[in-house]
């Protein structure tokens, strides 16, 4: 079985478009046809229904899936467990980097290791931390430096770098200003711009309403934090954001009882084996975390 054939096949069932596979693979899109074609008639079974400009994996596409992600990444370990039996720290290595992380934490860690490993090849995605412990959960990438999940999940291996202060964010002429200790009780009454409920910074900001039986009267929300500091900058609600975000456009306050934070760290799924530049990479991000 051809692996560039089953790389189309994915490309495509995760795209749900030919001509954004081939974008992907930076091949045309009649070759990415080709190889599909080709790959059905080795399988001698149809993998997609093309209905109008939809295209759906079949029965036998969905079962071929996971089956695809297994056989390449056991090439791609088999490839590079030989590579590391020289013991170099160079290949590729495949990281998702939260935006904060990678604006607020991250630049210093990939400075010195680009610096001390000049034959390892970053390929970097920035993206939510939600979908970069999906894809780590997935085998789809190395490693993810992002917001660890407030559930452990056993499959993974999370390592805590950095803990991260939060704290309740207004505006210099919000009503709350004018406190340095809010309540949810005070902070239900105005209008809320959190961080998406569906992140893990949103979960924690939720959980802490919960508790209390109350709800919080939700503005807007958007996963950027960077966008929510400016939008608590000019008065349209209150926000709960990181220390390391905040500056003289806001009045950072303090949550009655309870200090607030979030954790910040790197995981990587168990059953993946690491390459030496995810091993060294992990050891870069751990001396962040000793004491300075």
């Amino acid at each position: 079985m051809d692996t560039e054939s089953l790389k189309a096949f994915l490309a495509v069932a995760e795209q749900q478009s030919f001509s954004l596979a081939a974008e992907q693979l930076h091949i045309t899109q009649p070759a990415v046809s080709k190889r599909i074609a080709a790959l059905e008639r080795q399988l001698s079974c149809k993998l997609f229904d093309r209905i109008g400009r939809n295209i759906h994996l079949t029965e036998a596409g969905r079962a071929l899936m996971p089956q695809s992600r297994r056989i390449l990444q056991d090439i791609k370990e088999a490839v590079r467990s030989i590579h590391d039996l020289r013991g170099s720290v160079s290949g590729r290595l495949s990281m998702g980097i939260s935006h904060h992380i990678g604006l607020h934490r991250l630049p210093p860690v990939l400075r010195e290791f680009s610096q001390r490993y000049p034959e390892v090849k970053l390929d970097i995605d920035f993206m939510d931390s939600e979908l970069a412990h999906q894809r780590i959960l997935h085998g789809e990438m190395d490693l993810a430096v992002i917001t660890l999940s407030p559930s452990d999940d056993q499959q993974l291996l999370s390592i805590p770098i950095w803990e991260d202060p939060l704290s309740v964010t207004v505006a210099k002429d919000h009503p709350l200003a004018q406190f340095d200790i809010v309540s949810a009780d005070m902070l239900s009454q105005h209008t809320a711009l959190p961080p998406g409920l569906n992140t893990y910074t949103g979960q924690i900001i939720k959980e802490l309403f919960d508790r209390q039986g109350l709800s919080m009267n939700i503005g807007m929300s958007t996963n950027y934090l960077e966008t929510i500091k400016v939008m608590v900058s000019i008065g349209l609600g209150w926000s709960i954001l990181p220390l390391t975000l905040l500056d003289d456009t806001v009045v950072a306050l303090q949550w009655q009882g309870q200090a607030l934070s979030r954790t910040l760290g790197c995981v990587h799924h168990r059953s993946r084996s690491l390459s030496n530049a995810a091993d060294a990479f992990i050891e870069l991000l751990l001396a962040e975390r000793a004491p300075k």
